[in-house]
């Protein structure tokens, strides 16, 4: 067998599992332990959705669908992006259905990567990116933009097409941001998009988040760039679908036609059973993410202000479900270091920063996809573990 991993393709063996599964393993077992560690939304998926579903097995929809996937729900994607975000997509031509938004990511990167392409990333960034992109034989170029509150600034982009010119094939953003919660402005899109407007590269925007913000509205660089730009979504977030699997991708139609055959090759086409939840989560439940967004709101308030209190620097997020907080000086600084003696002594699971590239190290993330009772208690528990680490007196 010894032998046999050696001959492995030589790319895998340089990824490991998500940081963020493996750290979330890790501490799962400790006794008691309140976990502010995955993106999972802690609402159900709305009734009507799950109807439509039980519907879909009822009516015997069992057989394969088109590979892009069924043409209402594909129509019913452009419709909701155009609507809700102004997108410029208006052909079901326009987007496939994938086997989420983690499916649509590699499916549009093995589209466009060759060995030894480079990949921008603001980082720090969801770990899964430089997986997949080291996975296909590219090159991660990571950009630290935390002096800028982790907005993608244009002089980040002109530096690195300084540096790399032609090798730079692909910018890849993801607002609002997973580990940070925040959002770019239209002035920030703008800004990024006319440094590449003239660039033969690529820019896959990650905006799975779309539907969770809490001050301004979404804004895609898509607008902005639409022949070059890869929008991925999907119904994870917005719907609480995460176990359904509904990805989508966007992109003018000649591009999408290749990115259809990656897809085609990978899983052939996505269930029908989500397909028809998805198809009724896009036409019929327009506004099914408001009542999450307001509780995901109060609960970033919530957090915001008793990280603050207790010593954390927090830039405010603004989207998404995350906090991404730097760990007060005076205590350890390497993430992962700090984020087992958190769950060991006050019982409170939340992700190392360094489990999002070296830009995150001395930053953990706390999710706030949980209760707000969950989030009171984790809070009293880490001001109780701050005492007993600098007792009074």
């Amino acid at each position: 067998m010894k032998n046999l991993l050696n001959r492995l393709n030589h790319n895998v063996t340089k990824i490991t599992e998500s940081p963020i599964r493996i750290f979330d393993q890790k501490i799962s077992d400790i006794p008691g332990l309140i976990k502010l560690t995955l993106g999972e939304p802690d609402f159900h998926t709305p009734d009507h959705v799950k109807m439509a579903g039980i519907k879909a097995i009822t009516d015997n929809h069992s057989r394969y669908a088109p590979t892009p996937g069924f043409p209402e729900l594909r129509q019913a994607a452009v419709d909701f992006v155009r609507e809700r975000y102004d997108l410029n997509f208006t052909s079901l031509n326009e987007t496939i259905v994938t086997v989420g938004a983690s499916e649509a990511l590699f499916a549009s990167l093995q589209t466009i990567i060759n060995p030894g392409d480079k990949v921008l990333i603001p980082a720090p960034y969801f770990g899964l990116y430089r997986s997949m992109i080291t996975l296909l034989g590219g090159e991660v170029v990571e950009v630290d933009v935390a002096e800028s509150d982790f907005i993608l600034k244009p002089e980040h982009v002109q530096e690195v097409l300084d540096t790399h010119g032609d090798d730079l094939k692909a910018v890849l953003v993801n607002y609002p941001m997973n580990p940070t919660g925040i959002n770019w402005s239209e002035e920030d899109a703008k800004a990024v998009a006319l440094v590449l407007e003239d660039k033969e590269v690529f820019v896959i925007s990650d905006e799975v988040y779309s539907e969770l913000i809490y001050e301004g509205h979404h804004v895609s660089i898509s607008k902005y760039l639409p022949e070059q730009t890869i929008v991925i979504n999907g119904v994870s977030k917005s719907h609480a679908m995460t176990g359904w699997r509904v990805g989508l991708v966007f992109a003018q139609e000649p591009l999408l036609q290749e990115i259809n055959k990656v897809h085609q090759q990978l899983v052939t086409t996505i269930n029908n059973v989500s397909q028809y939840a998805a198809l009724a989560a896009l036409k019929h439940g327009q506004e099914d993410a408001e009542p999450m967004r307001k509780a995901y709101q109060e609960r970033r308030d919530y957090l915001y202000q008793a990280l603050t209190e207790l010593g954390f620097d927090v830039v405010k997020p603004t989207g998404a479900f995350y906090i991404f907080a730097k760990i007060p000086a005076h205590l350890p600084q390497v993430s992962e270091d700090f984020g087992l003696d958190l769950a060991t002594h006050a019982k409170v699971g939340i992700i190392p920063g360094s489990g999002f590239g070296q830009a995150g190290e001395g930053f953990i993330r706390f999710s706030y996809a949980s209760s707000m009772e969950d989030l009171q208690e984790a809070i009293r528990r880490i001001s109780e573990y701050f005492d007993r680490l600098s007792p009074k007196g």
